[in-house]
């Protein structure tokens, strides 16, 4: 095996277990909202949410881009064998984090009350305050995550990110659950999950601290002259700060919304703030559930760029427009059905998910995301093929645009009476369908063998219509004879019978199109597929 298929070998290996991971993370955090709502309440999980919306923003600019550019400045300097270049580049990286960490937990710490005020939740201000520490912690890992990431080893923040996920789950429930049993207000075991956030950061920094020190020896090894910290901060400001204006932006909104959202409910509609804050919380359970069918495309979003990369290298146009296509199609046969299904289920999915939540509020909006959700799997899979075709500029336009509609929508419907609360995913839904198909377009206008998307969409949908309708009459007859919980899984059982059949049926996929997926010619296999 040659030189460049061993680093080719190690690239997509590592691409893998960073892919697995995200995906571990991400279902674990979206099942860690389900019972952490049900332990809170409304009100509750309205805190926990202005205070990480806080948090998010605060984390984005700090961290956003420097741990991308270390790594790049990292794996250059290696790759010359500039061991002292490598160490200072770190030294340079892991001094500016502890700043930027020290920066954002002070204002989280000392601005909290300030911050929950403008949210217009002022009782989120003890959740911000602990969440001061985890930001700290999170920008200190990332010096760490980018110097593994620079030598192309990317298990530690795979590891990281696991324990992360492992801890604020476990920590974050108990603390929250004991909190409460101890007769503590929603504000105090609000503050008590966000603790569970905070003890991960510091374990995962633990972890990250043992496995740099142990298999990084501190003594030189090499002869070269470093350049000096001044310069070395000046190129890693230079590919930095545009990643992080990018990147910036959907945590801005996310931010902007809270604010915008809560303080329309108490200036327009006159609602007190425990009632905005109780609505607000109710709606965002709703999102916690609309967030699960985008954590399925990550290891699809991982493969795409790779692959069609690697085709437009060998000048493979072809090849590369038969990719995205396939992407396309796949996404598509996963991120309908789930997107259908959450709409025509959404009373019944709230009732067994969050019985105790405000349900004509969780349940309209949960109708309205399930339909957002589907494009924002489409949305992620042409991010991943802009960004292969080298037009990973474009995106950052569209989802900024995206974001002032929402805004927009969000101005024009929550303060109106007979919508409220209601006229949030709707902005959400605008938002995304507006980026979905600008970035459709642009996949149409800049490759050279766009995709048919009649022929990626088309199937699909007509299979996930067929599979709604069933699943909806499945729990309408079974819901009159059973409970809620065994409808509601007899309903999903129909409806993905109904759907895989028409797959193989309507031919929906190929055999090509599955080798995208992980164990996809496995699944081709079982489901006679060619």
């Amino acid at each position: 095996m040659n030189e460049r298929t061993q680093k080719s070998n190690t690239f997509f290996g590592g691409a893998a277990i960073l892919a697995a991971s995200i995906i571990v993370v991400k279902i674990i955090g979206a099942l860690y909202k389900i019972p952490l709502g049900r332990i809170l309440g409304d009100v509750g999980f309205g805190h926990f949410n202005n205070a990480y919306a806080i948090f998010n923003l605060l984390l984005m600019i700090s961290t956003a881009g420097l741990p991308v550019a270390m790594s790049k400045t990292i794996s250059e300097a290696n790759a010359l064998g500039r061991r002292n270049q490598v160490n200072r580049v770190f030294r340079v990286a892991l001094t500016t984090f502890l700043v930027l960490g020290a920066v954002s937990a002070s204002i989280m710490f000392f601005f909290a009350q300030p911050l929950a005020i403008l949210q217009g939740d002022s009782l989120a201000a003890p959740a911000v305050r602990v969440m001061a520490m985890s930001a700290f912690f999170l920008c200190t890992m990332s010096a760490f995550r980018g110097y593994a990431q620079g030598h192309s080893n990317m298990v530690p923040t795979a590891v990281s990110q696991v324990i992360e996920a492992v801890i604020k789950l476990t920590v974050g429930l108990a603390l929250a659950w004991y909190l409460l049993k101890l007769g503590f207000g929603s504000e105090i075991s609000a503050a008590g999950a966000i603790g569970g956030v905070t003890a991960s950061g510091f374990v995962a920094l633990i972890y990250l601290i043992f496995q740099h020190y142990r298999h990084n020896p501190r003594r030189a090894v090499s002869d070269d002259k470093p350049e000096s910290s001044r310069h070395i901060l000046k190129v890693l400001a230079a590919i930095a700060i545009p990643i992080t204006l990018s990147a910036s932006v959907v945590p801005i909104t996310t931010y902007l919304d809270t604010v915008q959202v809560q303080n329309l409910l108490q200036s327009a509609l006159g609602y007190s703030e425990e009632m905005a804050v109780s609505l607000y919380g109710s709606y965002q359970k709703a999102v916690a559930i609309y967030n699960l069918p985008s954590s399925f495309m990550v290891s699809l979003t991982a493969c795409i760029v790779p692959a069609i990369s690697a085709c437009l290298t060998r000048k493979d146009r072809l090849g590369s427009g038969k990719i995205a296509e396939s992407a396309l199609r796949v996404g598509a046969m996963l991120a309908l059905p789930a997107g259908v299904g959450l709409t025509v289920l959404a009373g019944p999915i709230i009732q067994l998910l969050f019985p105790e939540t405000n349900q004509e509020v969780a349940s309209a909006c949960m109708r309205i995301l399930g339909v957002a959700s589907i494009f924002v799997c489409i949305m992620l899979l042409c991010n991943a093929i802009l960004q292969a075709n080298g037009r990973a500029a474009l995106p950052i336009w569209f989802i900024a645009i995206g974001s002032a509609a929402k805004l927009a929508v969000n101005f024009c419907l929550v303060q109106t009476p007979s919508v409220g609360i209601k006229g949030a995913p709707v902005g959400t839904l605008v938002c995304f369908v507006l980026v979905a198909v600008m970035e459709l377009v642009a996949i149409k206008r800049v490759t050279p063998y766009p995709p048919k998307y009649f022929r990626v969409f088309f199937k699909a949908a007509l299979a996930s219509v067929v599979m709604g309708a069933a699943a909806w009459a499945g729990y309408g007859l079974l819901s009159s004879h059973l409970g809620n919980t065994l409808s509601v899984a007899g309903a999903i059982v129909v409806g993905g019978i109904v759907y895989v059949v028409l797959v193989v049926v309507l031919r929906v996929v190929s055999r090509d199109d599955l080798s995208l997926m992980p164990k996809g010619d496995k699944i081709a296999k079982l489901l006679r597929i060619r």
